[in-house]
C-alpha cells in the first residue's frame, strides 16, 4: 500500500511504524472473512482491510469524524485479522495508533467520556474495584426495571482459597494478579498455585503489580498503559534477578498485553531493556503445563463433557501458545465440538460495556456453540471471557485450570 503520511507525523514514532505497517497491507481482503463484526454488520468500515483505509486517511491530514470514531470503536482488537492475513500485517499496533489520533481529533459525548474515565479509573485498579463490586452486590436487589442489565453483568462473589506454603519447592515463578481477576474470580490463581506447588514450583503473585495495561491502551491511552508496564516490571524484576523462570499468565488477555512490553516501552532508555526480558519470560498458563509432568495429576475428568472456548488473545497474540485443549485430554475430559471456535465471545476488555448490543449478539452466538454439544461446564482461559459468557450461559463457565484440581473436578 503507497502511504503519504503528513509531515508533522511522518518522522515521529507513531508515524514511522503506521508507515511500516501501512505498507505492508495489499488490500487483498482476507481478513474479512475473519472479522466478526464485518461478519455481523457487513459494512466495510467496520472490517479491518476498511479500518485500515480509515486510519490511513487521518494519517494522510484528512480530518476524521464521529463516524470514523465509530467505526474504529467497534472493532473488537480480536486480532483474527492478522492470523489470517498473509502478509503479516500487524493491524492491532495500527488501531492503537488510529484511536489514538482520532481521539486527540473528535471529541466524544459526555457520558462516554465519563463511562471511559471511570472504567481507567476504577476498573483497573484492584482495590477500587473491588470496593465498587462490594457496593454493588449490597445494592443489587434495587437493580431492577432499566438497570436490570447491570445484575446480569455482575458475577457471583465467590470465597477465596486458601495459597499453599509451597516452602520446599526448589523452583519460583512469578504469576500476574492483575485488576479485575483477583477480585470476580479470586481462586484462578490460587488453583494454579495449587497445582504448580504439586510440580514442585512456588508461584508468587507480588502485591506491587496491577493492571497489565490493557485497557488503558484500548482507550486510547497509550502514555498510562505504559506506565502499568513498568509498576510491573519494577514489581516483579527482584525475582527475575533472582532466578524465577517464567511470568505465567492466567488470564490471555493480560498475557497480550504483557508480551507487547518489549514493544511498548522501546523507546524508554531505562526500561527498553528490562521490557524486554519480562516479555521474553512471559508465557500463557497452559503454555508452561504443557512442559510439566501432570501424569500425577491422574484421571480427573471421567469422561466429562466440557466445552472449551479459546480466548481471542490466546489464539492470535504472538507468543502465546494455546495447549488447554491437549491438557484436558490428557486429565480425562471429553472435549465437545464448537463450530467456529475463532470467533469472539464479545467481551474484549472493556467491549462489553462500551459496546453491548455488539456484545451481546455475538455472546449469543458464541454460547450457541459451545452449549450445542451438551457440555457439563464450559472453559476459558481468560477472565473477561468467563465473566462475560457466564453472565448468559446455562451451564457453569470456569477457567480451565479448576478443572485440574480433584476437589473441583469432582
Amino acid at each position: 500500500m503507497q502511504t503519504s503520511i503528513i509531515p508533522q507525523l511522518r518522522d515521529t514514532p507513531d508515524g514511522e511504524e503506521a508507515d511500516r505497517i501501512l505498507r505492508a497491507c495489499t488490500h487483498c481482503g482476507f481478513c474479512t472473512a475473519t472479522c466478526p463484526t464485518y461478519q455481523l454488520l457487513g459494512d466495510e468500515r467496520d472490517s479491518p482491510r476498511g479500518r485500515i483505509y480509515l486510519i490511513k486517511q487521518v494519517l494522510e491530514g484528512e480530518k476524521p469524524t464521529q463516524k470514523t470514531q465509530t467505526h474504529l470503536d467497534r472493532c473488537l482488537t480480536c486480532r483474527a485479522c492478522e492470523t489470517t492475513c498473509p502478509s503479516g500485517v500487524e493491524y492491532a499496533k495500527l488501531a492503537d495508533i488510529g484511536r489514538d489520533l482520532v481521539d486527540q481529533q473528535v471529541e466524544r459525548p459526555r457520558h462516554e467520556r465519563v463511562l471511559r474515565w471511570l472504567l481507567r479509573h476504577i476498573v483497573a485498579y484492584r482495590n477500587r474495584f473491588a470496593f465498587f463490586f462490594a457496593l454493588g452486590h449490597i445494592f443489587k436487589p434495587l437493580l431492577v426495571g432499566p438497570l436490570a442489565p447491570l445484575k446480569q453483568k455482575m458475577p457471583p462473589r465467590r470465597k477465596a482459597l486458601a495459597w499453599p506454603k509451597a516452602e520446599n519447592a526448589q523452583r519460583t515463578m512469578i504469576v500476574l494478579d492483575g485488576c479485575v481477576q483477583p477480585v470476580a474470580a479470586p481462586n484462578t490463581n490460587a488453583h494454579a498455585a495449587r497445582i504448580f506447588s504439586q510440580l514442585g514450583v512456588r508461584l508468587v503473585a507480588p502485591k506491587a503489580s496491577g493492571c497489565c495495561g490493557a485497557l488503558s491502551q484500548h482507550l486510547a491511552h497509550r502514555e498510562e498503559a505504559n506506565d502499568f508496564a513498568r509498576r510491573n516490571i519494577d514489581a516483579w524484576w527482584p525475582y527475575i534477578e533472582d532466578g524465577a523462570e517464567a511470568i505465567v499468565l492466567t488470564a490471555s488477555g493480560c498475557g497480550a498485553s504483557v508480551v507487547e512490553y518489549g514493544h511498548m516501552l522501546r523507546n524508554d532508555p531505562e526500561y527498553a531493556e528490562k521490557a524486554a526480558r519480562v516479555s521474553a519470560l512471559a508465557r500463557d498458563l497452559s503454555d508452561v503445563l504443557a512442559e510439566e509432568d501432570l501424569s500425577q495429576l491422574g484421571d480427573l475428568g471421567h469422561g466429562r463433557q466440557v466445552a472449551y472456548h479459546p480466548p481471542c488473545t490466546l489464539q492470535n497474540a504472538p507468543q502465546l501458545h494455546d495447549n488447554v485443549a491437549e491438557i484436558l485430554t490428557q486429565a480425562g475430559y471429553q472435549l465437545t465440538h464448537v463450530r467456529d471456535p475463532h470467533l469472539c465471545c464479545g467481551s474484549a476488555g472493556t467491549y462489553s460495556i462500551l459496546q453491548p448490543t455488539m456484545a451481546n449478539e455475538l455472546r449469543s452466538n458464541k454460547l450457541a456453540s459451545l452449549q450445542a454439544g451438551d457440555p457439563d461446564v464450559i472453559v476459558t482461559a481468560n477472565i473477561g471471557c468467563q465473566l462475560h459468557l457466564e453472565s448468559a450461559a446455562g451451564v457453569p463457565v470456569r477457567h480451565w485450570i479448576e478443572l485440574l484440581e480433584p476437589a473441583v473436578a469432582a
